[in-house]
């Protein structure tokens, strides 16, 4: 089984060999991010996590306090179903979710986008896991997790990509998680935790299945 970690890498050497002077500029701005130490100040292990209360695909509303009392919590903030590096992760989540699952947890994913009102609540109901919008990103910088994304991406997004992340995010166009997963016990503490201002690496949902292991 190939890892998440494989997959991005394979995504990365594509992205060089279509484009080499944008991941360059990428790399430029991810080195001087993670000189000023960007995502510096996420959600430690050992603290309390913010407690949110943020609306699903059809606007209902979802408090964390609840999902914990169901069990341990997977929270992973990502920047949108527009990102294929997302798309990787949340894909290589579904396949382990059996797992997750077993082990009592749920898997929470945040992002920036607004509800768009195209899933019933059937099948939100369906899905496998919890999909939730932070659409100023407030909850993202509540955990340390959020981020001021230089110009040069958000060109690339708008003219490259020709993505509105105004109307995407519904008015925030400029700030987006730095891609992160916490997984939370019960009493909602930070047992583990992957922070990486680099937007195409992302948790191995291995290591993941291994700190809710370590709670039983």
């Amino acid at each position: 089984m190939s890892t998440l970690k494989a997959k991005t890498e394979a995504k990365i050497a594509a992205g060089r060999s279509a484009n080499p002077e944008f991941m360059q500029g990428v790399d430029d701005i991810i080195a001087k991010a993670k000189e000023f130490q960007q995502g510096g100040q996420a959600l430690a292990v050992g603290q309390q996590a913010p407690r949110f209360n943020l609306p699903n695909q059809v606007g209902t509303r979802v408090e964390l306090d609840a999902l914990l009392r169901e069990g341990p919590v997977v929270l992973t903030f990502y920047r949108g179903s527009w990102c294929p590096y997302c798309n990787l992760q949340l894909n290589a989540l579904q396949q382990r979710l059996p797992e997750i699952h077993a082990l009592g947890a749920q898997l929470v994913a945040i992002s920036p986008q607004v509800p768009d009102g195209t899933l019933s609540p059937d099948e939100v109901s369906a899905l496998d896991f919890v999909v939730l919008s932070d659409q100023d990103a407030n909850e993202a910088a509540r955990y340390g997790v959020a981020w001021q994304v230089p110009d040069f991406l958000i060109e690339h997004m708008r003219v490259d990509r020709k993505l509105d992340l105004e109307s995407i995010n519904n008015g925030n166009a400029n700030v987006l998680p730095i891609p992160a997963t916490f997984v939370l016990d019960t009493s909602g503490e930070v047992v583990w935790r992957y922070v990486d201002v680099d937007y195409r690496t992302r948790a191995e949902p291995e290591d993941i299945v291994r700190a809710l292991k370590a709670l039983h």
